[in-house]
């Protein structure tokens, strides 16, 4: 039995294992370029008023220079543009230095006819993305910056009127909860950018003042959506790379029809296309270019500051990070071009399809495609050209005269970007006033470019197939073979919409001819979420695609697509399979943050097993064997189940209401995991059990090996005493340690407590290591006779006692002997509980630990942490344990509340499943009525 519990957790664990490798390791290699310092980067402290300097000590606003720009702005006499960088969860002020370098920079390249004065503010490098409590007093520091910034201008002659924020991570989230402040004036903030911001939620909901924020926050801007229209908000997320914050969770909370809100992931931003972590999404060079070219061309030359024009904004935004036309922003270019070149650089094509390649020397070259002979044969015309100016290169014709195009209407603000070349799709039903398409073929530079061109039906290059079903497990593929017929093909994915599913596209092409210079671009397209990833192959080879989405379809009104731009001549291969592993790694990607409640929730029922054998048998078991028996799913997840039916009928969730129940945690999980979610849940709660079995085998081993050393220290007794419970000591030391939770840090208290809860447990595996060394005694087998030589036996009820020798002969034993094993055993068994409420214990102390590192970095401004989420439950758990520390077997074997302590494990773990996964403080307060029993037990 033992065994076979033992494989199947070593089996769980490993697919755990499996599902880690493919959050923090399975992702592309890492593509940003680094960003550098051309000059010594120096941060100057702006002085704030003294009234600030005192409520906020551990605070500060810096001025980020380099060389004689720094020089310049010694005295404060700024004439820039204000740009404000807030850094995140342990983040530092010195990470503005990328944007602030890399705009410097840029505005030395045009002459200095505007620039940035990029701010950055010190918030001690706080983990607020673990710990709430100095969420709200960030907000209000950045409120009183922004003040203090704008006066810094009041001598321009047109001073600036807002400030544009940069957010990174939870300095995203502290940006929008600054228009929750109640004298919070909207005007001082147009324009916000966040990086890797968890927008839609905490990634660990460890304590209520974090998720009431988020609460506040979300619903302010729900609330005030049309008030906030005005308001710009760009949210880019890392993607893959990004294991800390899921890009899902970056996702802008707001209406679908707010144009002035836009998110979206690295992998799609143009010229960026790679996905980043945490960190490099602050230097990445390529998203830092992009994000100093948006603000560069969001100035309004009049005042030299950012337009107040919302739909400018998005213009530009949309420009450099949505799809980039090849073409330098310009809002008040004539889009009508009237064409004075000679009739013989025209060149007119009369086949559906053109390929050219320039010559190494400059030469003006035009092609032109009448359109009369094609709007009946075909629907679309695609055009790729390898060449990336900045400039027009693709116009509609209006005026000709057969051969040349007079004038013409410029499209090439419909090009897209893509990594190898740039393409433009025009659907000529949309252009009816055209009569030619023209195609500058120009090499001006003398540098050599290839352009494709073709006509095409729509119809025809798009192919759709189902994907592969999740529990195929690889067996199954689905095959697409496109043919040499175009440049442009669409591959629709049905039923792919769900992020739980992942796939491994393979694409193997094959060419008739060689393909220099040639490149094929797989896009996988995701519509309702700018995700889009993109894979570049030359010639013939073969490639693999991980195919996996950041967010859920939210509705049935679009499909996930593998848009293939090939090369002529070229045959392809595509064949889609489940990868097993990556399904693993996306489910513990989105729900890894519900495992500390399956955790727990193993351990309670480990407890109850155990229990119910102090019941039963008057004997407890080992935490192992009490977890295999006892944790089972199917005893859990039915009654959930039923919970989230019976709460469906609408009479029964408004009964629930009426009765101020919270609602449950569970339906957030339904909805991601669409049909699946059971075995999601399943999945997820046998994670737990592995994770429990071997965390506390862990534990165990750690204890046992410990005591080895220690033993020769701290010789410990052979008869071993509980202690006295209600003792002068134990009170003396509850008063301490509540003393200590009330005053300072009730995360310090739980430490404290675990650390000498942990002695006490080390000493009962010292004292048991004794007693079986006196003794000379295997682990007991059995109740009431051993088994091994040189064992003390009681026979019957006569009381005669004998001991079998090493050669199986009888021996007499003296009564020292028989009390020397009743010792034992009462040891190993209290061995045995404290291990198992040891175990229950560590979680509310870890759940805790940010709480404890948030009050020991700002130990020198205050002793004591404030807010603390934890000193409430804190102060039952620390009583709680202190009472289970001289508690033993024997007492509470003769409780009158043993059977209700036992029979409360299950509903208590039922209730966790249901209110505790997306709020897991409660994880501690469920805990903590679970050991108040158990402490009560004792007593009673």
């Amino acid at each position: 039995m033992k065994l076979s519990a033992a494989t199947f957790y070593a089996l769980l664990a490993g697919l755990f294992a499996i599902a880690i490798r493919d959050v923090l390791f399975e992702y592309e290699e890492n593509g940003c370029s680094m960003t550098y310092m051309f000059e010594y980067p120096e941060y100057q402290r702006i002085r704030l008023p003294k009234r600030l300097q005192r409520q906020y000590p551990s605070y500060g606003l810096y001025l980020y220079g380099e060389g004689i720009y720094a020089e310049e702005n010694k005295k404060l006499k700024l004439t820039g543009i204000p740009v404000l960088f807030l850094p995140g969860n342990a983040g530092s002020y010195k990470q503005a230095r990328s944007l602030g370098s890399v705009a410097l920079r840029k505005a030395e390249n045009m002459d200095s006819r505007f620039h940035l004065n990029v701010f950055t503010v010190d918030f001690n490098e706080e983990l607020v993305a673990l710990y709430g409590g100095s969420l709200q007093r960030q907000t209000k520091f950045i409120h009183e910056c922004i003040r203090a910034i704008l006066k810094l201008y009041k001598d321009q002659a047109v001073p600036p009127s807002s400030v544009a924020v940069v957010g990174h991570s939870m300095g995203g989230i502290v940006a929008r909860a600054l228009f929750t402040l109640p004298k919070f004036n909207y005007r001082l903030i147009s324009l916000i950018i966040t990086q890797a911001t968890p927008h839609q939620g905490p990634v660990l909901p460890l304590d209520s003042d974090l998720l009431d924020f988020y609460t506040t926050v979300n619903q302010h801007w729900s609330e005030r959506a049309h008030e906030l229209r005005n308001v710009t908000v760009l949210s880019v997320g890392g993607g893959f790379r990004d294991y800390q914050v899921r890009s899902g969770l970056t996702a802008l909370p707001c209406p679908s029809d707010d144009p002035n809100k836009l998110s979206l992931v690295s992998t799609a931003v143009p010229r960026t296309w790679v996905s980043t972590d945490h960190l490099s999404i602050v230097w990445c060079k390529e998203l830092v270019l992009a994000t100093v070219r948006t603000f560069f061309d969001l100035v309004d030359p009049d005042t030299k500051q950012i337009t107040e024009d919302p739909e400018k904004r998005m213009a530009v935004i949309r420009h450099h990070f949505v799809r980039h036309p090849v073409k330098i922003y310009d809002d008040t270019a004539d889009n009508v071009i009237t064409f004075s070149v000679p009739s013989e650089v025209w060149t007119r094509v009369l086949a559906p399809r053109l390929s050219y390649t320039s010559p190494t020397e400059p030469r003006t070259k035009y092609y032109i495609f009448p359109l009369s002979s094609h709007r009946k044969s075909y629907s679309h015309f695609h055009c790729q050209s390898s060449n990336l100016e900045m400039s027009s290169w693709l116009f509609g014709c209006t005026q000709s005269n057969g051969q040349a195009c007079l004038q013409a209407v410029d499209l090439s603000w419909e090009t897209e970007l893509l990594p190898a070349f740039k393409v433009l799709t025009l659907k000529l039903d949309d252009y009816p006033s055209f009569s030619h398409i023209v195609v500058s073929a120009s090499n001006t530079n003398a540098k050599q470019f290839s352009i494709d061109c073709e006509f095409f039906n729509e119809d025809s290059r798009i192919v759709s197939t189902p994907v592969t079903h999740v529990l195929s497990f690889g067996v199954t593929v689905s095959e697409v073979v496109l043919h040499p017929t175009g440049l442009i093909h669409n591959i629709q994915l049905q039923d792919f919409h769900q992020m739980y599913q992942a796939f491994t596209i393979r694409i193997e092409s094959h060419c008739q001819t060689p393909q220099e210079g040639k490149h094929s671009i797989y896009r996988l397209r995701v519509p309702w979420f700018h995700e889009d990833s993109f894979t570049t192959a030359s010639g013939s080879s073969v490639t693999q695609i991980s195919a996996r989405l950041h967010s859920a379809r939210p509705d049935n009104t679009s499909t996930a697509s593998l848009q293939l731009h090939t090369s002529p001549g070229c045959r392809y291969t595509v064949t889609i399979r489940t990868s097993v592993f990556q399904v693993l790694g996306q489910i513990l990607r989105f729900h890894g943050s519900c495992l500390p409640v399956y955790i727990a929730v193993s351990i309670l029922l480990t407890y109850e097993g155990q229990l119910h054998s102090l019941l039963t048998t008057g004997h407890t078991v080992e935490l192992g064997k009490a977890l295999s028996a006892s944790a089972k799913p199917y005893r859990v997840m039915p009654v959930i189940n039923i919970l989230l039916y019976l709460l469906s009928v609408g009479c029964l969730q408004a009964g629930w209401s009426a009765l101020s129940l919270p609602p449950l945690d569970v339906p957030p999980l339904s909805e991601e995991g669409g049909d699946w979610s059971p075995l999601v849940s399943l999945l997820l709660f046998m994670f737990g059990s592995a994770i429990a079995y071997w965390g506390s085998a862990l534990l165990g081993l750690s204890l046992s090996l410990l005591s080895v050393p220690l033993s020769a220290i701290h010789r410990p007794s052979t008869s071993p005493s509980s202690g006295r419970l209600g003792s002068r000591g134990q009170i003396s030391l509850m008063v301490f340690l509540v003393v200590i939770c009330w005053t300072t840090c009730g995360a310090l208290a739980l430490i404290i407590t675990y650390l000498i809860y942990l002695y006490k447990v080390l000493r009962l595996q010292m004292s048991e290591r004794t007693l079986k060394h006196v003794l000379n005694l295997a682990p007991r087998q059995s109740l009431g006779r051993a088994t091994g030589p040189g064992i003390c036996v009681k026979e019957g009820g006569g009381g005669a006692v004998e001991a079998l020798g090493p050669e199986g002969s009888a021996v007499s034993c003296n009564g020292s002997d028989l009390v020397s094993i009743s010792v034992l055993e009462d040891t190993s068994e209290d061995l045995y509980l404290h291990l198992t409420l040891l175990t229950l214990l560590t979680l509310p102390v870890l759940l805790s630990a940010p709480s404890f590192i948030y009050w020991t970095k700002n130990l020198r401004y205050s002793l004591r942490l404030d807010p603390d989420p934890c000193w409430p439950v804190a102060i039952v758990l620390v009583i709680s344990a202190v009472l289970l520390m001289s508690s033993s077997t024997a007492s509470i074997r003769t409780s009158k509340l043993l059977k209700a302590s036992a029979r409360l494990q299950f509903p208590v773990s039922i209730a966790m499943v249901a209110f505790a996964l997306l709020h897991l403080y409660r994880v501690a307060h469920f805990i903590a009525l679970t050991l108040s029993l158990h402490a009560l037990s004792c007593l009673i």
